[in-house]
């Protein structure tokens, strides 16, 4: 009669030695049991390392406490325990705190525990920390959400650098080598900004790379110089641009269209007012004299609208040579979202 109830206690003792090497091994779980009225009983090593409190400070605690105040307010806590109990389970997919007051993302769920004749006894919550994860899926989503409108900016710029291109070309061949060369200006700035994982580039790299596209890199008929500013995508985009417009001017018809003609690209930075303020200036000199158009052409046009977005900006055609100066708040084109900036050209 003694041999059935000794192996009946060595199982149970067993059993119990295993529960307890569960809970206390697996560390990257919270598990945490609670009586009927929602106070603590079990609190596992997980638990402590997840929610900062250890089990001498849980046990007979509210384990309410880990959930925000807007949780507890709406009565979360109670609504799992009754979730648990008429469903046999509650998911927890929320954010909890930590005893530091940090929030975290969980995901688990609440189950209830009965007795052998099937009564509730109390409730099991495990729950492990996501928040990384979470984290994650979020940045995925505001990715996706940035390239949606990048991409929408883009083509609208694209579709008026086409629109304008062939409207205000005298030919077939004329549109499509204005077009194909805007085109690919426009190009060379998303691969400068690809490069920088686009997040913001220099006013250097912009400069540089319209003088590659010009011929004139390394030449002493382009000078530039300048404090190291940032700019943001959309303005490095418009940057690039305007310089395209402006290069492709002086080449045909300005100082770059002779032998003697020069270019000076300067830029600086300046407090104003408790504020930084961006100053650009692309002045042209030596070259052929220059006369005041009779008509504002895609291309001045394109100049201006890129660029008013953000600040001021003027185009004075000088006998001497082109002179474009454009001033705005730094912060502004470092931050500031103009969508479409060239679509009213």
């Amino acid at each position: 009669m003694d041999q059935p109830i000794e192996r009946n206690g060595k199982r149970a003792s067993a059993r119990e030695r295993f529960l307890e090497a569960v809970l206390h091994s697996a560390i990257d779980y919270a598990i945490v049991s609670m009586d009927l009225d929602g106070l603590v009983t079990i609190w596992n090593e997980g638990a402590s390392r997840i929610l900062g409190w250890n089990e001498e400070e849980m046990l007979g605690k509210p384990a309410a406490i880990f959930f925000t105040t807007e949780d507890r307010r709406a009565g979360i806590p109670q609504a799992e325990m009754k979730s648990s109990l008429e469903q046999g389970r509650g998911a927890d997919e929320r954010w909890h705190l930590r005893k530091d007051g940090t929030q975290f993302w969980a995901s688990g769920e609440m189950m209830v525990l009965r007795s052998e004749n099937g009564s509730a006894e109390g409730f099991l919550k495990i729950l492990r920390d996501r928040t990384e994860e979470r984290q994650a899926v979020e940045r995925q989503k505001l990715l996706m959400h940035e390239l949606n409108h990048r991409l929408k900016n883009s083509l609208a710029v694209v579709q008026s650098i086409i629109t304008q291109s062939l409207r205000n070309a005298g030919s077939i061949e004329e549109g499509g080598a204005a077009l194909q060369s805007r085109i690919a200006a426009y190009s060379r700035a998303h691969d400068i900004l690809l490069h920088e994982n686009w997040t913001s580039t220099t006013v250097a790299a912009v400069v540089e790379a319209s003088a590659v596209s010009l011929g004139l890199e390394g030449s002493p008929r382009l000078r530039f110089e300048g404090s190291p500013v940032l700019l943001g995508p959309q303005a490095a985009l418009s940057l690039s641009l305007v310089l395209h417009e402006l290069g492709t001017n002086a080449t045909k018809y300005g100082a770059l269209s002779g032998a003697e003609g020069q270019v000076s690209v300067t830029w600086s930075v300046a407090d104003e007012d408790g504020a930084q303020q961006f100053t650009f200036r692309w002045e042209e000199s030596g070259g052929p004299e220059v006369e005041q158009p009779t008509r504002t052409g895609f291309g001045s046009r394109l100049v201006v609208s890129s660029l008013k977005a953000y600040g001021d900006v003027s185009l004075d055609y000088q006998p001497s040579g082109v002179m474009m100066r454009f001033q705005a708040p730094l912060s502004k084109l470092q931050h500031g979202e103009t969508e479409g900036a060239a679509t009213s050209a």
